[in-house]
């Protein structure tokens, strides 16, 4: 398995956040042209562009061509994918949704195992596709695979929140900023309305770019279009009006509400569901991109987004609500998630000083609030967060990247480093390169660069927060193939290859030690790293080490919900088993990273909570932390 694979889950959702955002560049300088698309391949006289779909599809539905257009645009900037589906489950030009329980356990929801994936898969919001096949009278397959079909069937819909809404349609485009809004499927007044002002803000400016697929769409401007913004009204949408943001006083925050269905409503911590762990993501997108993201039905959600240049607020979800931004629900269940507008391949130069504070600020408002300790095992990655089950564990995220700087973040909550060292065989460190003067190699390709700037793979030494790992004491040894993404083969330098790097702020127990080298319990093996004089890590004291309790090997979960038993009736339980290529041998000691905690689970409709009797660890197991049983353990200090 190549290193591709170590990031694939990534990749559709970044494609797509990156063609957005590589529009919105066009749209700033977008000229006053006539709409029109030319395509690059004349061979099929019989053909039609894209602009001709359009032209057609809103002549037969009566919208005007230019909010077709521009709906189109904000929806896939005109991308017509090819007939797949998009990671929030949206086909064609229109971003027609057609959510399968499926793509909601691979994706952001992190659902797979769940009892409810089935009725949290039925919300219509996800099933836009199936309507606009019952408005067109076209299957479900020509509405995914053909773009014209595609085309027609957004119009239709268009057409029928319009006429639902003012009942008759209209050639004024500022008639249309109801069913615009209606469009974006928001059930929540805020989210609707700034969804329809991108829309409208389209119009005005113009849109002009080159799709994947070759042809040249341009979108004039009208300057002159007023939208009738007091049509709002009449859709009835609940206000978050009362939604205060939660935001300390020294940053700039605003609230926009993300699409309902990237979450769940819940009442966290109050109702018994735990608040203890804080996500750092970045976007693979612009800041206004990744806000749009987050309002698309059937796709992912973080409660707050971060702007790069100076560090402004978007919160999307509120915290006692699941926001769907890890990929694990058990870990959506007791996290806030943070993205930070940037792109993992170009991280230094996205993570500005203004953000790091900005955040910083965020994370310890939100810390003093839900009493999360500030430290490395609460404060984690998206790259650190587990993967559910056995099949998804290659594909999960691996944002930030090696270019967030974890010291200087840490540095600005408070937490310092401290003297560098390393103990004797049994002791624990804590990794603590510099990053300035941490320079690794990484070699960087096109497919994990979404801004298109990386055309061939590059080696690349930059400042990094991580220390590469081998399989003996040795800069010449192969690096240390995580099982998940190598099962038989090295790892590699590869900039999404997470499992060979141990990262600034994560704690391992030492296993080795063999001059300037140290070696760590880490994934089931022993590795290495350059240590000389201890000068990439710190002792750590006072922490919780977990063993095998037996002479077997002890099982690694991805999860934590209770046994079928320990649900009431009437309620579907979840299931999990064991991340079939991870175990903790016997001999081997790992990093619990907080107290065992008991298995839960959550079901918004009744907003029952579920809480089983058998406690787990979660521990720092490799790159990423992983979950024990604390019966098949012994802990003790160190």
């Amino acid at each position: 398995m190549t290193t591709r694979d170590a990031g694939h889950g990534d990749a559709s959702r970044r494609r797509r956040r990156a063609l957005i955002a590589a529009s919105a560049l066009v749209v700033a300088g977008a000229m006053a042209v006539p709409v029109t698309a030319l395509a690059t391949d004349d061979s099929d006289s019989q053909a039609t562009t894209l602009a001709e779909d359009f032209a057609s599809a809103a002549d037969e539905y009566q919208v005007p061509r230019q909010v077709l257009m521009a709906v189109a645009y904000q929806e896939s900037a005109w991308e017509t994918h090819s007939g797949q589906h998009s990671t929030d489950g949206g086909y064609g030009p229109m971003h027609l949704t057609d959510v399968t329980p499926a793509m909601l356990a691979a994706g952001d929801a992190g659902a797979a195992g769940r009892g409810n994936l089935a009725s949290m898969a039925a919300d219509p919001a996800l099933h836009t596709l199936r309507a606009a096949a019952k408005l067109t009278g076209l299957s479900a397959e020509e509405l995914r695979t053909d773009p014209a079909a595609n085309i027609r069937g957004g119009a239709a819909l268009i057409a029928s929140y319009q006429k639902k809404t003012t009942g008759h349609t209209s050639a004024e485009p500022g008639n249309w900023y109801a069913a615009v809004a209606r469009y974006s499927q928001s059930t929540q007044r805020q989210g609707a309305a700034a969804y329809a002002d991108r829309v409208y803000a389209t119009m005005k400016k113009g849109a002009a770019r080159t799709t994947a697929d070759g042809e040249r769409v341009t979108l004039r401007a009208d300057s002159e279009v007023s939208p009738a913004t007091g049509q709002l009204a009449d859709l009835r949408l609940k206000s978050a009006a009362d939604t205060d943001v939660e935001c300390p006083a020294t940053v700039d925050c605003t609230f926009v509400p993300a699409a309902p269905s990237n979450g769940q409503v819940s009442d966290r911590p109050a109702n018994g569901i735990r608040i203890d762990t804080i996500v750092i993501h970045d976007t693979e997108s612009s800041y206004d991109a990744a806000i749009s993201a987050f309002q698309t039905a059937g796709g992912s959600a973080a409660h707050y987004v971060m702007r790069s240049s100076d560090g402004a607020v978007t919160q999307m979800v509120p915290t006692k609500d699941l926001a769907f931004h890890a990929g694990n629900y058990s870990t959506n269940m007791h996290s806030i998630g943070i993205e930070h507008e940037g792109y993992a391949a170009h991280g230094a130069t996205w993570y500005t000083e203004a953000q790091y504070e900005a955040t910083a600020d965020l994370v310890k408002y939100l810390a003093d609030r839900y009493d999360i300790p500030l430290d490395r095992q609460h404060i984690i990655g998206h790259d650190n967060v587990a993967g559910p089950t056995s099949s998804l564990v290659a594909g999960m995220h691996w944002d930030p990247g090696p270019s967030w700087d974890w010291n200087h973040f840490m540095n600005l909550l408070g937490v310092h480093t401290g003297r560098h060292g390393v103990g004797p065989v049994g002791s624990v460190v804590t990794i603590a390169p510099g990053f300035a003067h941490n320079k690794q190699t990484v070699r960087i390709c096109p497919d994990d660069d979404p801004t298109g700037a990386t055309t061939e793979c590059t080696e690349t030494r930059q400042a990094s927060d991580f220390v590469h790992l081998r399989t003996a004491p040795s800069a010449d040894a192969p690096l240390f193939g995580d099982q998940a993404i190598h099962p038989d083969a090295a790892g590699t330098d590869r900039i999404n290859d997470w499992g060979s790097a141990a990262q600034a702020g994560q704690q391992f127990v030492v296993a080795d030690r063999d001059g300037d080298w140290t070696a760590i319990w880490y994934s089931g093996s022993k590795v290495w790293f350059h240590n000389p004089h201890g000068r990439n890590t710190v002792r750590a004291h006072g922490v919780q080490v977990i063993k095998a309790a037996g002479t077997s090997p002890v099982a690694v979960y991805g999860s934590s919900y209770p046994d079928a038993s320990e649900y009431p009736s009437g309620l579907s339980p979840s299931t999990q088993s064991p991340l079939s290529m991870y175990t903790v041998p016997p001999g081997q000691a790992y990093v619990a990273t907080r107290p065992p905690a008991l298995t839960d689970d959550f079901f918004p409709s009744s907003g029952t909570v579920v809480t089983g009797a058998k406690p787990m660890y979660t521990i720092q197991y490799n790159h990423r932390v992983a979950l024990v049983y604390a019966a098949e353990v012994t802990a003790g200090g160190r």
